[in-house]
């Protein structure tokens, strides 16, 4: 089954969740609702919430028990988005302007900040404490992580260990969540959370490994922002970790990189990624993300055969072998 198969068979929900994400941003501040509605309007996948309301497939699903965890956890995404582009100094998102962008840094930091404090109102609709735990938790896992960007910006000395802990904490750590949360919300018993939770981890990982890659091959119409971007921003990704580690193209890439961190926004990265691409590196990135959608699909081998478990697999697949 195709994704757009699976978003059709939840529709309805999701329809539920999108008029609950536009309800739960406004805001009497008129620049607060603008801005904010600007970043819900670029659209997304929805991935989230797709997952909380898969997760609570197996379990007692009631869509108006899953939205106070689905919802929370898209705004979580979405103002970790805002505060991202601030400091990635990025000019688009999905191929339109991003708050930054089209106000001013001031206001996509308080926007992004506003958005963080509408996703934790509407979980306290929910009265399981555990679930305020696991979203505080990954809101301070995912602040680490964004400092730890920070401070690799430009670093060509960084492992691949530093790498992979820095991309559990901000992209891994909130999809393995929105599968934890689901199964929770639906009532599901620690084992089954735990295989969930173990599935969204590894999809996590899977995803932002294959978005480090398409930022190098993909072209700008599939990826609505500039290819390139990655290390215009100062991110040394995981192909470029592992292009670094071949000898022969080592000095060329650390010369480029040196060009390109003194003049991020004007210089040419064209001879970079033709660098890059002569190197292994995308290719060990991929098949590292191949061994986390294999862990990921093995994670759900106790739970009972379903067209929901099948769903969760052709999502893993789609991970994997996306190409925006």
């Amino acid at each position: 089954m195709k994704l757009i198969d699976i978003y059709a068979r939840l529709k309805s929900d999701i329809q539920i969740i999108e008029k609950e994400l536009e309800k739960s941003i406004t805001s009497e501040h008129r620049l607060l609702h603008d801005a904010s509605l600007h970043l819900l309007k670029a659209g997304g996948k929805r991935l989230r919430p797709v997952f909380v309301l898969l997760a609570g497939e197996f379990g007692h699903y009631d869509i108006d028990q899953l939205k106070y965890v689905a919802v929370p956890l898209e705004l979580i995404h979405m103002a970790s988005l805002v505060h991202d582009d601030v400091i990635d100094n990025a000019d688009t998102r999905r191929g339109k302007l991003t708050v930054k962008s089209k106000w001013d840094n001031r206001i996509a930091m308080y926007t992004g900040d506003y958005i963080f404090a509408k996703a934790l109102h509407m979980a306290t609709e929910l009265k399981n404490p555990l679930i305020h735990q696991i979203l505080s938790k990954a809101m301070v896992q995912m602040s680490i992580g964004e400092m730890e960007q920070i401070r690799f910006f430009y670093n060509t000395e960084q492992r691949i260990y530093d790498y992979l802990l820095r991309i559990r904490r901000k992209t891994a750590l909130l999809i393995a969540v929105s599968c934890q949360l689901g199964a929770i919300a639906s009532g599901l018993g620690h084992a089954e959370m735990r295989m969930l939770y173990a599935y969204g981890y590894n999809v996590g990982m899977a995803f932002q490994i294959r978005d480090d890659v398409l930022d190098i091959c993909g072209t700008e119409k599939e990826l609505g922002k500039p290819p390139g971007s990655d290390i215009r921003q100062g991110n040394i990704t995981l192909p470029v970790i592992y292009a670094l580690q071949n000898e022969s193209a080592r000095s060329s890439l650390l010369d480029e990189i040196q060009k390109i961190s003194e003049n991020a926004k004007r210089q040419d990265i064209r001879t970079f990624i033709d660098i890059l691409k002569e190197t292994d590196g995308l290719q060990k990135a991929e098949e590292l993300s191949s061994r986390y959608i294999d862990k990921a699909i093995a994670a759900l081998d106790d739970l009972p055969k379903s067209k929901t478990k099948k769903n969760l697999i052709d999502i893993a697949y789609f991970v994997g072998n996306r190409s925006h």
